[in-house]
């Protein structure tokens, strides 16, 4: 099968006037219609960066994409004209951004928000689209529809300025949706309501869904692969299931660790990461990791370690990946290896 999305060697660097920021390094990752792929990372790894460079949104100046081919449905984004782009965005790729005050014109009606991308993309009247966002806001739970569609943003509490973004999203059906931490200014039950709508919507119109997130409860509910980046690469990648019963690389066992569990023996303390990510102005050649792993050794400072299968369909980019995965049931369950 032929995929949805294929990104190869993506590299997206921000020239400041402190230096030149590497905010992705050559990543490469597909996405199959009906896919959802989970993108984990702490901030300033890149997850967002990679969202908008797909998009054709990095900010130039300073941003700028330098390298890659980003391939949906066959065609290349980076050579379509910004025309083209438009055309694009919206009816067949949509991206839920992750701050709904500054993502929204405070000078428009939600109305006129959601209808102007029904209006040029399904060529709706201005009374079909009025009809079409208030089903929209009923499906994303906006109490009132009615009478909250002529109303503007700052009417609208942070949580229900995200769902009007969702909402926006996902009006033209799009094929897919680049999910920026949607879910984050939501109260749990309509967390579980958002993304029970995400999943139906791609069982209808077999969409891919790239779902960046800090959250790995959510990734564990929702994604069929997870790629984990760090310091602007992928640094894991694998099908959910594999990814959490076997990681590979000491940045995702890390993440998992500091992971409240219910199965742990000890529940009272949870074991962070220690330090901080890497600058990415003047990014380590080595392992970007190493300051910060518990299983470094001469040869993580020596060369960076390349992407390479460990086992089928699972990559990590470690040199002692063999010694993490025997790890595993300490992630996992808090016993002894």
């Amino acid at each position: 099968m032929t995929p949805l999305l294929d990104v190869r060697g993506l590299t997206t660097n921000f020239y400041t006037e402190d230096g030149i920021v590497r905010a992705v390094r050559n990543v490469s990752f597909h996405v199959m219609p009906g896919e959802t792929l989970g993108v984990v990372g702490e901030s300033g790894c890149g997850k967002s960066i990679t969202g908008l460079s797909i998009m054709r949104l990095v900010p130039n100046p300073p941003g700028r994409i330098d390298n890659g081919e980003i391939l949906f449905e066959g065609r290349d984004l980076l050579k379509l004209s910004d025309h083209q782009m438009r055309d694009v965005r919206g009816l067949n790729i949509s991206m839920i951004f992750q701050d709904p005050m500054t993502s929204l014109n405070p000078v428009l009606t939600v109305e006129r928000q959601i209808g102007e991308t029904l209006r040029r993309h399904k060529g709706l009247t201005g009374k079909q689209a009025r009809a079409r966002a208030i089903e929209l806001l009923r499906m994303v739970g906006i109490p009132y529809a009615e009478q909250r569609v002529d109303e503007y943003p700052h009417q609208f509490s942070g949580g229900m300025r995200q769902r009007v973004m969702i909402a926006i999203a996902l009006s033209c059906n799009p094929r897919l949706v680049i999910a920026d931490e949607p879910t984050t200014a939501l109260d749990v039950t309509i967390q579980a309501q958002i993304l029970e709508l995400m999943k139906s919507m791609q069982s209808e119109h077999r969409s891919g869904l790239i779902l960046i997130t800090h959250s790995m409860g959510v990734v564990a509910g929702m994604a069929d692969r997870v790629q984990v980046m760090y310091a602007g690469t992928i640094v894991e990648t694998a099908t959910t299931e594999e990814l959490f019963a076997n990681p590979r690389h000491p940045y995702t066992v890390g993440l998992m660790q500091s992971i409240p569990r219910l199965d742990a023996r000890d529940k009272t303390r949870l074991q962070p990461i220690r330090g901080l990510p890497p600058e990415l102005i003047n990014p380590p050649e080595a392992c970007p990791f190493a300051p910060r792993c518990a299983y470094v050794k001469k040869a993580c400072h020596d060369a960076r370690p390349p992407l390479l299968e460990v086992s089928r369909g699972h990559m990590s980019a470690c040199w002692f990946w063999d010694e993490v995965s025997r790890e595993r049931s300490v992630v996992l369950t808090g016993a002894p290896a």
